[in-house]
């Protein structure tokens, strides 16, 4: 994330499993036109946001990221799912076993791939009754997919979609994104057995998040969920994404 520190090679390195610093995963860009979603008014997406929220109440816990490369390329499918239905395909053929997830992984590494399998059937879980949305669509949208990813316990992948809209935001927007950002990750940290980066980086992230609102979604209780959460230890859920 540019140069800000705390969002860039040393926030994003830390959930690697090692490695040196490399660029960011980027969904592939399909040629062609994905379907759209119907356009609703902000009082039916807010009763859907809801709808949403309680059916995924028994969310899991943050999943563990895969080793590099497979990290990336599981971020890059699942992000391109969201848009895609051939990446939608392929992430739905690596959950239910038809694709081999030893394939995706480097030697050595084979012991993780039920791990990314794990990863890849939360997703597909969490995606498969979603309408494809149109790539780069409005805030609220954005939110409504990070919220999907977040609450499927993939913080990375929400960390990767919600950045890519912080780069071109502006003042408060900009700093409740980064908010966000923090806090998805941070979780993901902890998932993956950084406690001391996890606590700096959720803790900085509830700051950043208290008394905002972001596209009519209030932030407070978010903030202060994740800080209870924080303090439970690594056997307490995150909280559920702001709807």
């Amino acid at each position: 994330m540019g140069g800000d520190a705390r969002l860039g090679g040393a926030v994003h390195d830390g959930v690697r499993h090692g490695g040196t610093a490399r660029r960011q995963a980027r969904p592939a860009r399909p040629d062609r036109r994905q379907p759209r979603r119907a356009t609703a008014g902000p009082r039916a997406r807010r009763a859907a946001r809801r709808a949403r929220g309680a059916a995924g109440a028994g969310r899991g816990r943050v999943i563990p990221t895969a080793p590099l490369p497979a990290r990336n390329r599981l971020a890059a499918t699942i992000l391109a799912a969201l848009h895609d239905p051939s990446a939608r395909a392929e992430l739905a053929a690596l959950a239910s076993g038809a694709l081999d997830p030893a394939a995706w992984l480097a030697a050595g590494d084979a012991g993780h791939a039920e791990g990314l399998r794990r990863r890849a059937r939360a997703a597909h879980a969490a995606l498969a009754p979603r309408p494809f949305g149109p790539r780069g669509g409005s805030l609220d949208e954005t939110l409504d997919d990070a919220a999907a990813l977040f609450d499927a316990g993939l913080g990375f992948e929400t960390h990767e979609l919600l950045e890519a809209r912080w780069s071109g935001a502006r003042g408060d927007e900009r700093d409740a994104l980064q908010g966000l950002i923090q806090v998805a990750v941070g979780f993901q940290h902890r998932a993956n057995g950084n406690a001391a980066g996890a606590r700096s980086l959720i803790a900085e992230g509830a700051a950043r998040l208290r008394g905002r609102t972001l596209a009519g979604r209030a932030l407070e209780a978010f903030a202060r969920r994740a800080l209870e959460a924080l303090d439970a230890g690594g056997a307490a859920s995150p909280p559920r994404f702001p709807r």
